[in-house]
């Protein structure tokens, strides 16, 4: 198949929608797809990549870019170029590319299909208004309306999302299929650097932004009877880095914050003792099911708004969402019962499986094929 990809957000793996992408876009390819790309990155080596102009916000440029996100300008020629011949097309983003996108595929009769990656509390969140509900049910609305109304095909990371479009009143045939996990994600031999030795290292990785509620785990560790045996570690970016530094420095073991590449990824789960993920607003977390494939065992917010709590297999594997104290408690728990640990890590093990790269892009194979096929009755 010629497959195209039209996204707002590429380029540098800082977050989860572009890992996603460039999961989907290498494992095609492999499979022998002709993957073609249109976004506002450039990539100069690579034929089937097409560039589009940047959106410009002014003075919230910087913000949104540390954010890792860069919005393009539809361009038509570029756009038809890149779909012309395509057999399916598929549109990332409800922004304003994703909508010019779905009336040209429409103009062309074009099969397409199009995925939620972008929760309404993603862009609440850094407003201050994540937890008013009236605001984000009219985002989910907006989007509806100006976008998904047209899509015959959603390609939703988890059920918890496909759940909550229903209740949106979302009726597209919404297409369930993790984001999946590279092979390199799994439990290897890797010692602890000697700074570490003595320490039980706890690792969080994401975007560091307000939805992620890094402080809250900084602060469980304070309050946790074993703060002075604890080693933190954070990898990403994103804009609130420095002052998550800032509150890391007060503890007895100061925070560490690493920025790192997959093979980094994988050696620093190994080694790690505990994985938490604090996050408000989640549709999946490619970053929790990294860890656990790793062997990692998970402490996770119950947040309503975040589909990562469907990953706890016990009570001890979920906190009360933006609670440090409670955080604590289950941090300590599992510092002081070894053998409960190792017994959910073995079922942990089990549990990863269905998250296997090669079984998710059969299912997106799956979808781009049923694309086509209803796109020819019509």
């Amino acid at each position: 198949m010629i497959i195209t990809i039209i996204t707002d957000i590429f380029g540098e793996e800082n977050n989860g929608t572009t890992i996603t992408i460039m999961q989907l876009l290498r494992k095609l390819r492999e499979r022998g797809h002709t993957v073609r790309v249109v976004s506002p990155y450039e990539k100069p080596d690579d034929k089937d990549f097409y560039t589009l102009p940047k959106r410009s916000f002014g003075i919230f440029n910087k913000y949104i870019e540390k954010n890792g996100v860069i919005l393009a300008k539809p361009e038509q020629k570029v756009i038809y170029d890149a779909i012309i011949d395509a057999d399916v097309v598929h549109i990332i983003m409800p922004f304003k590319v994703g909508k010019f996108t779905i009336k040209l595929v429409q103009e062309l009769n074009k099969p397409y299909t199009t995925a939620f990656h972008c929760q309404p509390e993603n862009i609440t969140s850094h407003i201050g208004m994540r937890n008013v509900k009236l605001i984000n049910k009219l985002i989910y609305k907006r989007y509806f309306r100006q976008f998904y109304k047209h899509a015959k095909f959603i390609h939703c990371p988890s059920q918890f999302l496909a759940n909550e479009l229903i209740k949106q009143g979302y009726k597209t045939n919404l297409c369930v299929i993790s984001n999946g996990v590279m092979p390199l994600f799994k439990e290897q031999p890797s010692e602890k650097p000697d700074e570490f030795k003595d320490k039980y290292c706890i690792i969080y990785m994401g975007r560091f932004s307000e939805e992620k509620r890094h402080e809250v785990l900084i602060d469980a560790v304070n309050k946790s009877k074993y703060r002075d045996k604890i080693q933190l570690i954070f990898t990403g970016k994103g804009p609130l880095q420095n002052k998550l530094q800032k509150l890391g420095q007060k503890l007895p073991n100061p925070l560490k914050i690493w920025f790192l590449t997959p093979e980094e990824q994988v050696k620093t789960l190994n080694y790690c003792d505990l994985y938490v993920h604090a996050s408000d607003v989640e549709l999946e977390s490619i970053a929790c099911t990294e860890a656990i494939s790793c062997g990692l065992v998970p402490i996770i917010s119950d947040s309503k708004t975040s589909a990562t709590n469907t990953f706890a297999l016990t009570p001890h594997n979920l906190f009360k969402s933006g609670d440090s104290t409670d955080l604590a408690e289950k941090i300590d728990f599992m510092i002081e019962n070894p053998k409960v640990k190792e017994k959910l890590k073995k079922e942990y093990h089990e549990y990863a499986k269905q998250f296997q790269i090669e079984h998710c892009i059969d299912k997106m194979e799956e979808m781009f094929k049923n694309a086509i096929k209803e796109n020819e009755k019509n």
